[in-house]
């Protein structure tokens, strides 16, 4: 079968097309022909050795596939050979086959394309987690959103709106305050690039309390960190939560002193951690998403898809930070 492969440390212009073994279905496993797998930033880590998950080379990076069930390994029932399905493989999906265990599959409706599917999973799981369970986000809340026209961010958008929140969205170009609008944000605000100075940062703040208003945030959802993060965290509401999400930017040291200040909580938002421990209570979330999904209320934005020998272009877009929403390699 065809791969992109990582045979050693480097960006992805190091990664190469080849042939492996097709892989076997091993106990509890699921076997996954992939129609698509999308891209996202661990995809930019893991094949520089920066991630916390480091495969054996060589392996083909690609952690969120959709597919059809080719075997079935032992002891796994409710799965058949044609079954379609989604799943965050963690790496492996930039492959025309992939083996994973299967807990870590979902049903895909007939309805939904593969490529949608493929878009789905990572980014809204990982925000439904972060807004419900780790930001308590309730209706009439103001939620500030970074980073607001990338997968995970429009992810938020959608689902802040779907929990009765007033929603501002910060990105950095007039292109994603379009898109954060059209994702149902109640305000957007475009901000400079960083990295800023000290005046800057101060600036940005500035800029950041201006648009939540005099209360301030009471969630804010920050997958950039960098020079961002401090920024932001000044315009946090009294008992506020700052969601820790990710670090494109760079990662960030906060002045501890805001949080007493502000009274306000900075809690770390680890979704796969999340979802090993408590299986039941991340399929719950699922089942909430695909609910979400049928109504209108939430919709994957694919703004690009790629084939699979140009699935190194893919990466290095969105390590670029120039994406809005979602990337796909396919694979048919």
């Amino acid at each position: 079968m065809k791969a992109l492969l990582s045979h050693a440390p480097g960006g992805p212009e190091t990664l190469r097309l080849d042939d492996l073994p097709e892989p076997e279905a091993g106990a509890g496993q699921l076997k996954v022909r992939v129609h698509a797998a999308a891209i996202n930033y661990p995809d930019v880590l893991i094949i520089e050795d920066r991630y916390q998950l480091r495969p054996p080379r060589p392996f083909a990076p690609g952690g969120e596939i959709a597919g059809e069930v080719s075997a079935v390994g032992a002891g796994v029932e409710g799965w058949s050979v044609g079954d379609r399905l989604i799943a965050v493989s963690g790496y492996g999906g930039l492959a025309q086959s992939v083996a994973i265990p299967a807990t870590s599959a979902f049903r895909l409706p007939a309805s939904r394309s593969f490529v949608d599917g493929a878009a789905l999973l990572l980014t809204y799981a990982t925000s439904i987690h972060a807004l419900y369970d780790r930001g308590h986000l309730e209706a009439g809340q103001t939620l500030l959103v970074l980073g607001a026209a990338g997968g995970v961010g429009l992810a938020a958008i959608e689902l802040g709106k779907a929990r009765g929140a007033r929603v501002i969205a910060a990105v950095s170009s007039e292109e994603k305050a379009a898109a954060a609008t059209k994702a149902g944000a109640d305000a957007t605000l475009v901000y400079p690039r960083g990295p800023f100075d000290r005046d800057g940062q101060k600036a940005l703040s500035e800029q950041f309390k201006a648009a939540v208003g005099p209360k301030g945030a009471d969630v804010i959802y920050d997958p950039v960190g960098g020079d961002y993060a401090e920024p932001a965290l000044r315009a946090i509401a009294w008992g506020g939560r700052y969601l820790v999400v990710g670090f494109p930017a760079g990662i960030p040291k906060l002045p501890l002193n805001l949080t007493l200040l502000k009274s306000c909580d900075v809690c770390g938002v680890f979704w796969g951690a999340f979802a090993a421990r408590d299986p039941a209570a991340n399929a719950a979330h699922v089942e909430t998403l695909f609910r979400l999904w049928e109504e209108g209320r939430i919709a994957p934005v694919v703004s690009a898809t790629y084939p699979l020998e140009r699935g190194g272009e893919a990466i290095a877009a969105l390590a670029s930070r120039s994406v809005v929403g979602k990337l796909v390699v396919t694979l048919d």
